[in-house]
């Protein structure tokens, strides 16, 4: 990746897209409502180059921020090479599982193969 910010960020966008159509895909798999499944790409989207220390090259780091509060969400990291890893946060018990916590779901791959799971903990007994 060479050039601006903004220029990196217009590359990566159909990638970007993508990688959150997984993430909603995720949480609607577990049996969350539609409405749930809002991950998306925006305003409270914020990016940032890092530093990819292995490579010495400028990875592109997204970073979702919640709306209000302005904490963080959840991350996009994607690679020069093409390789990424997001993460999304839930932190929700398991709408059908009483025994799981959804912490966070997944996704990782390269280019335009993405794969994507849910992150589960075992949920606190009563």
């Amino acid at each position: 990746m060479s050039g601006s910010l903004a220029d990196k960020i217009r590359a990566v966008e159909p990638l970007s897209m993508a990688v959150c159509a997984e993430l909603n895909r995720q949480i609607l798999k577990l049996g969350f409502p539609a409405e749930r499944a809002n991950v998306a790409l925006g305003e409270h989207m914020q990016y940032s180059l890092q530093r990819d220390t292995f490579s010495g090259h400028d990875s592109l780091l997204g970073v979702w921020m919640h709306p209000t509060s302005g904490y963080k969400l959840g991350s996009l990291l994607i690679h020069p090479d093409g390789n990424f890893f997001a993460e999304y946060d839930v932190l929700q018990p398991h709408p059908s599982k009483r025994k799981w916590f959804v912490e966070a779901v997944t996704a990782w791959g390269k280019d335009g193969d993405i794969k994507g799971d849910p992150r589960l903990l075992p949920a606190l007994e009563d």
